[in-house]
């Protein structure tokens, strides 16, 4: 059965539903407004957080993704009662009950989540031991988990690798470390954070992860009753304490949507009102966005985004904060492709994160990877040895075209460039994009673009 979306209609897949494919008719700029709410980033970790507290927690502007339906099962798996709070978007979590899950259950409701692995730390207090199965994710690279079990067993926690995923322990309990990470991972930040915060003794991290919506768990862990401080130079310090309380919580907005939607303003050359953006926390973005030929106006509420002429070509280095962020770079590539000149985006964070690039040089773009990466003679961030480069030639047409949808933000990316395309495109493995962004169909519609939900 064909369910018909288009021009602002308003039946859409719900978040992990079964919608997998779309026909997009193209060529239409979006113009209106769309809500973005809370940050994946943050509100996932929150929900986690709430399994350190001794009373029940609430969290706010929680987004209606797949990723937080995946934790909601995870924390129900685990005994946290989890209801819906009077106001919508929020959430009540209640851990007084949480008891130890099998690793089959953990496996089951996990999925293609890598989110499991931040239980541990929450979970070795609270039972003394925790499961982690093997992890999905986004194919976008390695991402190894030697940087969270690294610093587990710097806390005391005994690491038992299994044929179905890895058992930790903390026969003794967790004890303050001394941590510096050799790279400023997002994840094992968070890992240090929700595990030192209930560890005897003071934890010092160096090379410390200090993306806003770090900043904002550390936010929800001090309502809790955590005594955490950040120095300059990425340092942090973490006193630990012996008993922790629920929180009350309204998530930072998400800026990974709100960016996502400036892009493909830029792309459809739509006008587009993102009401819930903030601009201190997309300071970067907005540098390279006018850069490159953007207009934005930021409102008390929102960020309005639209052409400000024709698009010019920019050189873009991925980085983590507050560096320009690698979430950013692929719908800002497929903009890119309407620019007049060459562009280059330098990708430093992930390996392999160019594969969605295929599909817009088989729907017109030309484009070319260098998968050693490219030497330049400004460069601001530090040449790494998993590094590649995308070079950017515009303007070029884009026509429709067959395309699955490979991850979640080159997935985005696709979805934007057959919008912005001539004709008519199939997108296959749509439904992956419910991990992050609330309502997209729903919200596309209203933008007035064109499109049906094949299946």
């Amino acid at each position: 059965m064909t369910t018909l979306l288009s021009g602002g209609a308003a039946s859409a897949p719900t978040p992990g539903g079964s919608s997998e494919t779309i026909l997009v008719r193209g060529g239409r700029p979006l113009i209106g407004n769309v809500t973005v709410t809370g940050a994946k980033n943050l509100a996932t970790k929150a929900m986690v957080a709430s399994l350190l507290g001794d009373t029940p927690s609430t969290l706010r502007d929680v987004p209606e993704i797949s990723d937080a339906q995946v934790v909601r099962s995870l924390l129900e798996v685990h005994g946290v009662r989890v209801t819906d709070g009077a106001e919508p978007g929020s959430l009540i979590l209640d851990p007084s009950a949480a008891v130890s899950a099998h690793m089959e259950e953990i496996d089951a409701h996990a999925g293609a989540s890598r989110i499991p692995i931040l239980f541990c730390g929450p979970l070795l207090h609270l039972l003394g031991e925790a499961f982690i199965p093997d992890l999905g994710g986004c194919r976008i690279g390695d991402r190894p988990i030697n940087f969270h079990l690294d610093a587990l067993r710097e806390f005391g926690a005994v690491v038992e690798k299994l044929p179905s995923g890895i058992r930790l322990s903390a026969p003794e309990g967790l004890h303050g470390a001394n941590i510096e990470l050799p790279y400023p991972s997002v994840g094992a930040t968070e890992q240090v954070l929700l595990t030192a915060v209930r560890a005897r003794g003071v934890t010092e991290l160096r090379g410390a992860a200090i993306e806003p919506e770090i900043m904002d768990l550390i936010a929800v862990l001090q309502k809790m009753g955590a005594i955490i401080s950040y120095e300059p130079n990425r340092v942090i310090f973490i006193e630990g304490v012996d008993t922790l309380q629920g929180y009350d919580h309204r998530c930072i907005f998400d800026r990974n949507e709100a960016a996502s939607w400036a892009c493909a303003a830029l792309a459809t050359d739509g006008d587009i009102f993102v009401k819930g953006a903030k601009q201190q926390e997309m300071l970067t973005f907005l540098n390279v966005y006018r850069k490159v030929g953007g207009w934005f106006d930021v409102r008390e509420d929102g960020i309005r985004f639209r052409r400000g002429g024709d698009l010019k070509p920019v050189t873009v280095e991925t980085d983590v904060h507050p560096g320009f962020m690698t979430d950013w770079q692929q719908p800002l590539i497929v903009a890119l492709t309407q620019a007049h000149g060459r562009s280059v985006v330098h990708e430093t964070v992930y390996e392999n994160r160019f594969g969605f690039t295929d599909a817009l040089n088989k729907m017109g773009a030309d484009i070319v990877v260098h998968h050693e990466g490219l030497e330049a003679e400004y460069r601001r961030v530090p040449r790494r040895e998993l590094e590649q480069a995308a070079v950017i030639s515009g303007p070029t047409a884009l026509h429709g075209a067959d395309v699955v949808v490979p991850d979640l933000r080159g997935g985005y990316s696709h979805l934007i460039a057959a919008l912005t395309a001539d004709g008519e495109s199939t997108v296959r493995n749509v439904g992956i994009l419910s991990r992050g962004y609330e309502r997209l169909f729903t919200k596309l519609a209203d933008l007035g673009a064109d499109f049906d939900i094949l299946d």
